[in-house]
């Protein structure tokens, strides 16, 4: 079992950039596929980007695709989700989200928010226009 939790988030102008944070417990974080989702007050779970075991590959959706980059850096058990060129659309609460065992051979099919054993608690971005 892995426990996260996200940092980072804030209030930032459009055009700003944000970094998120993920902090995993236990010993075995390469061991697990790591995610980024977010939902906006309204709106269901929204898949951002997943990133590999390894951190060797990582995948982002078409909507921050050239914006945001995921990385990884199993020594610190953490995740990061660096955010550029942020916009209002970007507001949503952010969550972090690890899957153990792989299901698919990919890592740009596990988009879905049911591909995830895990969750953080969220951390709120607000872009202001």
């Amino acid at each position: 079992q892995v426990q996260l939790v996200e940092s980072g988030g804030g209030l930032v102008q459009v055009g700003g950039s944000l970094r998120l944070s993920c902090a995993a417990s236990g010993r075995t974080f390469s061991s697990y596929l790591m995610g980024w989702f977010r939902q906006a007050p309204g709106k269901e779970r929204e898949f951002v980007g997943v990133i590999s075991w390894s951190g060797g590959s990582a995948y982002e959706a078409d909507s921050v695709k050239g914006r945001f980059t995921i990385s990884r850096d199993n020594a610190k058990n953490t995740v990061y989700l660096q955010m550029n060129s942020l916009k209002p659309e970007d507001t949503a609460v952010y969550y972090c989200a690890a899957r153990g065992a792989p299901m698919f051979s990919g890592i740009d099919h596990y988009t879905r928010p049911d591909h995830y054993n895990y969750w953080g608690q969220g951390t709120q971005v607000t872009v202001s226009s």
